[in-house]
C-alpha cells in the first residue's frame, strides 16, 4: 500500500511540474488548436507483443490521419521492468503532462482495456484530475474499452466467432483466458460467454483472477466429454499471462492443468487488437471520443 501511494504520489507531482513548466512558458498566450489521440494499453514486456501494439498504431493512423498519435501504458510493473532495460514509457498521467506540454489543446484518449473495471476507473480518475489545471487541454474524452453496452457485447460475440481456429474440428472447445478482476465488470466475461454459447457451446470464457475461473471451465467441458481445446488469450496483447498462465509449461498453467484432466490443448498466442474485427469495435469507441472533441 506504501508503495502504491508513493507512486500516486509521484505521479501527480510530475503531473505538476510538467503543467508548471507549461504555464510558465506559455504565460498570456491563448494556445492555438492542436488535436492529439492517446491510446492507452496495459502494456508487455515480450517483443512479439508488438505486433498487437504495431495493429492499433497502423488503425489509428489510418482511421486519423494527420492526428498526432502518443502511448501510454497502465501498469508500473511494465514501466520499471522496461525502464531497467533503457525503454521509457510514460503512465497516462505523464503523457496527457507532456500532451498538454506540448501545446496540446484537445485529446482523445482511448482505453485499450477489455472491460470497465478497476484499470479504466483509474484512467478516468487521472483525466479528472486535469480538469481545470492551468495550461492542461482543454478539453479530453475517454473512449470506452472492448465491452461496455450491450451492443459492444453483440459486436464482440460475433468478432469472437469470427475469429476462432480455422482447422477447429467438430468437438473440439474454444477456451479462452480473460484476466478478470474483483470489480463488478468481471460479470462481462461470463455474460459473453454465454451469448456466445447461444451460436456455438463449444466456445468457454475463463479469467486469471476472476470467475469463471479454469475449475469451473474444466467441469463445464467435461459435461461436453470434450478431448480437445484450443486455449486463446481474451486479451488485447498476447503477453505474460497468455505465454505463462496459459500457454506455460509451468505446472499450474492452463495447458498444464488442462492436460493433466486429459484434454489435448493446442495454444494460440494472439491478442484479440491483432485481429480486426475486436481491433473495430475500440476504434468506433475513439472515434466517438474524436467528435466529443469538436
Amino acid at each position: 500500500m506504501q508503495k502504491k501511494s508513493l507512486a500516486v504520489f509521484l505521479s501527480l507531482a510530475f503531473l505538476f511540474i510538467a503543467l508548471a513548466g507549461a504555464q510558465a512558458s506559455g504565460h498570456g498566450k491563448e494556445k492555438p488548436p492542436k488535436k492529439g489521440i492517446l491510446l492507452v494499453v496495459f502494456g508487455s514486456t515480450h517483443p512479439e507483443a508488438q505486433a498487437a501494439f504495431n495493429a492499433i498504431a497502423q488503425k489509428t493512423a489510418a482511421l486519423f490521419p494527420g492526428v498526432p498519435v502518443r502511448f501510454a501504458y497502465t501498469s508500473h510493473i511494465i514501466r520499471e521492468k522496461l525502464a531497467k532495460e533503457g525503454k521509457a514509457l510514460e503512465s497516462p498521467a505523464q503523457a496527457l503532462a507532456n500532451m498538454a506540454n506540448d501545446g496540446f489543446t484537445h485529446v482523445a484518449v482511448q482505453s485499450f482495456h477489455t472491460i470497465p473495471g478497476k484499470e479504466f476507473h483509474d484512467l478516468l480518475s487521472v483525466v479528472r484530475g486535469f480538469h481545470g489545471m492551468p495550461d492542461a487541454p482543454q478539453k479530453i474524452t475517454v473512449g470506452a474499452p472492448l465491452l461496455n453496452t450491450q451492443e459492444d457485447m453483440d459486436k464482440a460475440a460475433k468478432a469472437l466467432l469470427a475469429t476462432l481456429p480455422k482447422t477447429r474440428k467438430p468437438g473440439e472447445a474454444v477456451v479462452l483466458m480473460g484476466h478478470g478482476t474483483p470489480h463488478p465488470a468481471n460479470a462481462m466475461y461470463p455474460a459473453l460467454m454465454w451469448q456466445t454459447q447461444q451460436t456455438d457451446s463449444g466456445v468457454f470464457i475463463g479469467t486469471v483472477e476472476g470467475y469463471p475461473g479454469p475449475d469451473e471451465i474444466l467441469a463445464a467441458l467435461k459435461k461436453q466429454d470434450v478431448k480437445k481445446i484450443w486455449l486463446m488469450p481474451f486479451m488485447s496483447v498476447a503477453g505474460d499471462h497468455a505465454k505463462n498462465d496459459m500457454a506455460g509449461d509451468e505446472e499450474d498453467s492452463w495447458k498444464s492443468r488442462f492436460t493433466k484432466a486429459g484434454l489435448s490443448c493446442e495454444p494460440v498466442l494472439k491478442g484479440t487488437a491483432e485481429y480486426p474485427e475486436f481491433l473495430d469495435i475500440w476504434m468506433a469507441h475513439l472515434a466517438s471520443a474524436v467528435k466529443e472533441l469538436e
